[in-house]
């Protein structure tokens, strides 16, 4: 008992339970990728992955890095799926015009088939979110529900009317009016900008359609009730009511008085 109790505090005895260790998360680490690349490029041709390397060799890799690794200027974008190169290429934000805090909506560099081929390329470097299917964008969800949802998880920063809004340091959440319901499904699971990842965990499949839905509706309906100032609220619509009754109100007086002198 002696003896085994001295081997086990031989100062190699560490060091092999370390190389051990090395050796067999370098392995899963080394499965789990090969896997993760046989399911990323199933959905794609060998050529649009070819195709698509080409483009983002010529267009993308000076900041990204050659084999999408990253670099100092730019993010790593091994992972991170076809669904956000669909939406950061599909909606002009990438490649981005100049150096800021957040990438800005510009008409589109790419057509939808070099898109394409791009979000084939970078979804053959490691599984991540796919482009969503048809059915999901099909703006036949439950609005209500939608609604719900986006009050909870969305309106924080995009406001409750979708209005857009302001965040710290020179970045904003857009506003969702004419966003096609493809973009805004892939937003919500790539998570660009200051955006969260919602995950089919947190968010289902069945409630970001919900959302699209909820979105649509009231893009449709418009503003019945007359000029929305931005539907900022009350206090912002009742604060306008008033500067601008009392600026009348004022000037009718000043007029009134001009009059009878």
């Amino acid at each position: 008992m002696k003896a085994l109790s001295q081997k086990r505090r031989h100062p190699l005895a560490a060091i092999a339970l370390l190389l051990l260790g090395l050796l067999v998360t370098g392995g899963l680490y080394a499965v789990a990728t090969t896997v993760n690349q046989a399911k990323a490029s199933t959905s794609f041709s060998s050529s649009d992955v070819e195709e698509g390397g080409k483009l983002f060799a010529a267009n993308c890799a000076t900041c990204h890095g050659m084999g999408a690794s990253g670099s100092k200027d730019a993010p790593s974008l091994v992972g991170v799926g076809a669904a956000a190169v669909d939406f950061q290429v599909g909606t002009g934000r990438m490649p981005m015009q100049m150096n800021g805090p957040q990438a800005y909506q510009k008409p589109a560099q790419f057509n939808d088939e070099q898109t394409h081929q791009l979000a084939a390329y970078v979804a053959s470097l490691g599984a991540g979110p796919a482009i969503p299917e048809e059915g999901l964008l099909d703006e036949k969800g439950d609005a209500a529900a939608g609604g719900e949802l986006f009050r909870t998880n969305c309106a924080m920063c995009h406001n409750a009317a979708a209005a857009g809004g302001a965040l710290t340091r020179g970045k904003f959440a857009p506003a969702l009016a004419g966003v096609s319901g493809k973009h805004i499904y892939e937003a919500m699971v790539s998570g660009p900008q200051n955006m969260p990842v919602f995950s089919d965990a947190n968010v289902s499949p069945e409630g970001k359609r919900d959302i699209i839905t909820f979105l649509k509706q009231i893009e449709s309906n418009g503003s019945p009730g007359g000029a929305d100032l931005g539907a900022l609220g009350p206090v912002s619509e009742g604060l306008f009511v008033w500067i601008a009754g009392l600026g009348v109100i004022i000037a009718f007086t000043i007029w009134l008085t001009s009059r009878t002198s």
